[in-house]
């Protein structure tokens, strides 16, 4: 049973225009003033006033009206006077009830009835908890029950759990066991860091023989100091709990979900949440928590004098949990996460299904729930970004693939002078573009900008979706291209500098639209609906195929080659950014690349010192890792048309 949503506070508009008074005169007293004071009198919360209105014991009506605010937590209460029927001296008065119970949740409107007598002092009230309700019967009292689905799994494409279930301690009370309601929880509140009102207002209409959690803490996290204090308080229990709440894998991906009191979740989540909810504080968890987590039914309901239920007055049908299922391959989720763990510092890897742009796996280092910078970082993607300059330059036709070039170990363009990454240069023979781009030759591209077409460049990095209006349902950086002015600014642009930024999502779906000939944009829920999808590009063929044959050629006998990455073909490129990282010099190691149908990107923050290629060596691992068939295997000789070539004609083991 879940506890109540937090209240607001309303005031109760009292005054004469809100009762509905027949109109009309009468020749002797009318029982309508008494009926008219007493829902005046009530709905201010006037409770003795009203209670003179009646037969019965003032201290015992006043508390019965009190009793009956509190027992349904109030927000606020409406009456409306109706018709009233004399019949000799007695007289029967009906009346319409709004009954607020807060925000959250609905608000209750029934008819009520009270009978009248006349005596020697004008009508009364024949007082009866009837009159609160009509099916409130002597020695009964109203309660506040709630059925609140469990909340809803989230799932990897093949139904895989992606939240595992954790140990969880239930703090509550049982009301009736209180010697002290308000103290207790005051005590509780105190104990546990939290406001005591929302837990107040909880156990005031909770049925007083049940147990009502009210503050939900991971088992790891009590002290047992703390559990002794709080277990201390007359009336404090706990219950120990297994709930879904931490993610098995991708946990920036999935989310955390917690207690409403454990991570103040009232102040940093809007909307009507109960104390001891379940909530979503990040990822699919907190897009989706609607559907994931479902709304309680809620009932009135009558208890008699043991706290049994007796009737349900009224019921609001909630809405049941559902399910989320995802494109996230459990295999590749952990085979990406596998591959980032032994790197020194910060690292992301993302990996997509070329055929569709499904994302199958999104890791980044550390570990974190908060560290979602595989979607959002930004990074300049250095010579990973000749894919797209590449492009640009062979569909424009300003050069061709076998087109000799130069890669010298530094050049000036402009004002701006570009290096290739260590001071490398390729002195030996005559270099063609495929071979200056396997090699990550950053002068010789930045030296093709004079060849450039800057509508090219601009047209194929939309064409590639950098920059674009694509999204998935988590935060995601779709990247910048914002080229500088002068030969200089395109230089800049065309290896992955100045005015380019992107994130690791972005550049997995560069590579995954060389695969396949088609650039899709990404997509992380299986069974979104009612969803607008960004149109696919389709690139055109004779560029895709030279790109191929590059991305082999880096593989092969460029600066990927000493990997030796995979059994099956591998496409890719590598790059280097020097970039200023959280507010320090540093540098982006880049791997772009697929394996057969597995698109992906690996970015890898380092010192800028330091030469170790450990993108590259993060995809070996990371294509290593990947179960035995995952990716067909379509080489059948070296240089064949699958060598160089994007997904298989047959699709692969999954």
């Amino acid at each position: 049973m879940s506890p109540r949503h937090l209240r607001r506070f309303l005031a109760a508009t009292v005054s004469a225009a809100t009762v509905t008074v027949m109109a009309g005169c009468a020749a002797e007293p009318s029982p309508e003033v008494a009926v008219r004071t007493f829902l005046l009198d009530w709905q201010a919360g006037d409770y003795e006033a009203a209670a003179r209105q009646t037969d019965g014991d003032v201290d015992s009506v006043a508390a019965a009206l009190q009793q009956a605010h509190d027992q349904l937590d109030l927000a606020a209460l409406r009456l409306g006077l109706g018709p009233i029927s004399i019949d000799g001296d007695t007289a029967t008065a009906s009346f319409d009830v709004q009954a607020d119970l807060g925000i959250g949740d609905p608000v209750w409107e029934y008819e009520g009835s009270m009978p009248l007598s006349r005596t020697s002092e004008g009508w009364a009230i024949n007082w009866s908890p009837a009159v609160i309700h009509p099916r409130l019967a002597e020695g009964e009292r109203l309660a506040i029950t709630y059925d609140v689905p469990d909340r809803g799994q989230i799932y990897d494409r093949s139904e895989q759990p992606l939240v595992g279930e954790t140990d969880v301690i239930a703090f509550g009370v049982r009301p009736a066991r209180m010697d002290d309601m308000e103290g207790g929880i005051q005590d509780l509140a105190e104990i546990l860091g939290e406001d005591p009102e929302p837990l107040l207002n909880r156990v005031r209409s909770a049925p007083p023989e049940e147990f009502q959690p009210l503050v939900l803490m991971r088992a790891q996290d009590v002290d047992p100091s703390l559990l002794s204090r709080a277990t201390g308080i007359p009336g404090v229990e706990t219950s120990e709990l297994k709930m879904p709440l931490a993610p098995n894998m991708a946990s920036a991906i999935v989310g955390e979900v917690a207690g409403t009191v454990e991570h103040k979740v009232s102040s940093r989540v809007s909307g009507p949440y109960q104390a001891g909810d379940t909530v979503g504080l990040g990822g699919l968890q907190s897009v989706y928590q609607q559907r994931l987590a479902g709304s309680a039914t809620t009932k009135v309901v009558t208890l008699d004098e043991q706290g049994g239920e007796t009737e349900v007055l009224h019921e609001w049908a909630g809405q049941e949990s559902g399910s989320l299922t995802t494109t996230l391959d459990s295999d590749v989720q952990t085979a990406a996460e596998g591959a980032l763990e032994l790197l020194p510092g910060s690292a992301y890897l993302v990996a997509l299904d070329a055929r569709n742009g499904e994302i199958l796996g999104a890791a980044g280092r550390p570990d974190e729930v908060d560290n979602v910078g595989a979607f959002t970082r930004e990074y300049h993607p250095g010579e990973a970004f000749t894919i797209v300059s590449a492009a640009a330059l062979l569909g424009s036709g300003a050069v061709s693939a076998d087109q000799a070039v130069t890669c010298d170990a530094e050049t000036t363009i402009g004002d701006r002078t570009f290096t290739n990454p260590g001071g490398a240069s390729l002195m030996w023979g005559q270099p063609d573009l495929t071979r200056a781009f396997a090699n990550a030759c950053a002068t010789t591209f930045a030296g093709l900008a004079a060849e450039a077409d800057p509508e090219a460049l601009n047209a194929a990095a939309a064409d590639f979706g950098i920059g674009g209006d694509w999204q998935v349902p988590v935060p995601a950086y779709t990247g910048e291209f914002a080229p500088g002015g002068g030969e200089a600014g395109i230089a800049a642009a065309m290896v992955g500098a100045d005015g380019v930024k992107v994130s690791p999502l972005t550049m997995a779906t560069v590579a995954a639209a060389v695969a396949e000939g088609t650039w899709h944009a990404p997509r992380l829920v299986a069974d979104e609906e009612g969803t607008e999808e960004s149109p696919s590009v389709e690139l055109d063929p004779a560029v895709v195929e030279s790109l191929r044959a590059m991305m082999r050629s880096t593989v092969q006998e460029g600066s990927a080659a000493a990997a030796n990455i995979g059994m099956v073909p591998v496409h890719g490129q590598v790059g280097f950014a020097e970039q200023e990282i959280d507010g320090e010099a540093g540098a982006v190691q880049w791997f772009v690349g697929y394996q057969g149908q597995v698109a992906f990107a690996v970015a890898v923050e380092t010192d800028p010192a330091n030469t170790y290629s450990f993108a590259v060596s993060a995809a070996a691992d990371f294509l290593q890792r990947l179960p035995y068939g995952y990716v067909q295997d379509t080489t059948a000789q070296e240089g064949s048309a699958a060598d160089a070539g994007g997904v298989p004609a047959v699709d692969p083991v999954y």
